[in-house]
């Protein structure tokens, strides 16, 4: 029996035969969305965390248009381009350490699978056999792609149904205490013959729920990498560009990845565009006589002249507006604003790291209540789970953010 037909789109994350229709967008500005029906919301989460300088910014739709007048897209392979050129060389300046060398692709999912596979290949082009599978962390989120899928959380993640189809992964608790620091410990040594890397996203845990860990249980992780010889995959398509307070999560730890990940804000949420970061000991492996040694990889609009424009835009607006100290003082704001929610009924925890504010609620939640109670206050905020967060744009003004923290008290105190 087909399925009843209302429209031609398919939803993510969505039961489309009960979920109510979705808002209709009809421009963007600021911080704000624009509905068609002359509604204006405020934006709490800045599109999925993309909207770093919130939307529309002059300088981004220049550069954007710009390149759109001399070559929008060419193929990357045979081929390369200026703009490609500029923006890897810009990110390897940015980025810690030896991170010196860039695959673009398009996702953020895509970015990990690239370093998944590259993990992986190192240890085959080293012509050691055997080291495919990866050490990943209870909690954790990284994409929803099925490699990416296999190191997100097992149980409680949005992919837990796909257990049986996805490779078998390693996971641990974030070594956040001495037991579990000992545990990780003992657990790399035992499988390292089987290990190519440590996957783990940078401070905070993103989609799997806005959990946040120390500096030191970081640098932790990459110290036990170390010692058992394993690569480190930084996932920071969530933390990096300045949403923690620094412009990379893993700056605040003192940790160089031997891999990052890169997506969501790196075009100022203009344009799809993802990189995967590889220091010199990976390149080194790929780097030989041997056509098979080769990194087999290449998403069709890899490197997009105009995602790549965008990026480099963004970036110019990092150098050159205080973007750190701006989410350094709405996580203070955050923090003041969510405070009197602490102790609350049904309030089990609040969360505040860099620009980003999330409030545990106890169950049982009613989510389209909650999503209902937001628009009735003009703010758009999207609860998943047991979360209630706020990610705005770092160009946030006052009056919006104030508007975004007082919705938040009401709705949830």
């Amino acid at each position: 029996m087909s399925a009843p037909r209302t429209d031609h789109l398919w939803r993510p994350y969505t039961q489309m035969k009960t979920a109510p229709p979705p808002l209709r967008a009809a421009r963007t500005h600021g911080s704000r969305i624009v509905l068609e029906d002359g509604r204006e919301l405020v934006d709490g989460i800045a599109s999925w965390w993309t909207a770093c300088h919130g939307y529309n910014h002059p300088h981004i739709r220049a550069a954007v248009a710009a390149q759109l007048d001399t070559m929008p897209h060419v193929m990357f392979g045979g081929l390369t381009h200026a703009p490609a050129e500029a923006l890897a060389r810009r990110l390897a300046g940015l980025l810690p350490g030896d991170l010196d060398h860039v695959f673009f692709s398009d996702s953020g999912s895509v970015a990990v699978e690239v370093a998944l596979k590259a993990a992986a290949q190192v240890w085959l082009n080293r012509g050691v056999a055997g080291r495919s599978r990866f050490a990943a962390f209870r909690g954790g989120y990284h994409g929803d792609t099925m490699g990416a899928m296999s190191v997100c959380d097992p149980e409680e993640g949005m992919h837990r149904r796909f257990g049986r189809y996805l490779p078998e992964q390693i996971f641990f608790d974030l070594p956040d205490s001495r037991a579990r620091e000992a545990a990780l410990d003992e657990g790399l040594a035992r499988h390292r013959g089987s290990l190519a890397a440590v996957i783990v996203e940078p401070l905070v845990q993103g989609a799997g729920g806005m959990r946040l860990h120390a500096p030191e249980v970081l640098a932790s992780v990459a110290r036990l990498a170390r010692r058992h010889g394993l690569l480190l995959i930084l996932d920071e398509v969530f933390t990096g560009f300045g949403r923690t307070g620094t412009l990379f999560a893993c700056e605040q730890a003192g940790v160089v990845p031997d891999l990052i990940c890169l997506s969501k804000a790196l075009t100022g949420g203009t344009l799809p565009l993802a990189a995967t970061v590889a220091g010199a000991e990976v390149f080194a492996a790929f780097w030989s006589d041997d056509p098979a040694a080769a990194l087999m990889h290449g998403p069709t609009f890899m490197a997009n002249p105009l995602a790549c424009a965008a990026a480099e835009a963004s970036l110019d607006l990092f150098a050159r507006e205080p973007r750190l100290a701006q989410a350094r003082a709405i996580g203070e704001r955050l923090a003041e604003g969510l405070a009197p929610l602490r102790g609350r009924p049904g309030v089990v925890d609040v969360r505040v790291l860099g620009a980003i504010g999330a409030v545990q609620l106890a169950p049982p939640l009613d989510l389209p209540g909650l999503k209902r109670a937001f628009l009735e206050r003009g703010v758009w905020v999207r609860p998943f789970g047991d979360i209630v967060y706020l990610t705005p744009a770092l160009t946030i003004p006052e009056d919006d953010l104030a508007r975004l923290l007082a919705a938040m008290r009401e709705v949830l105190g």
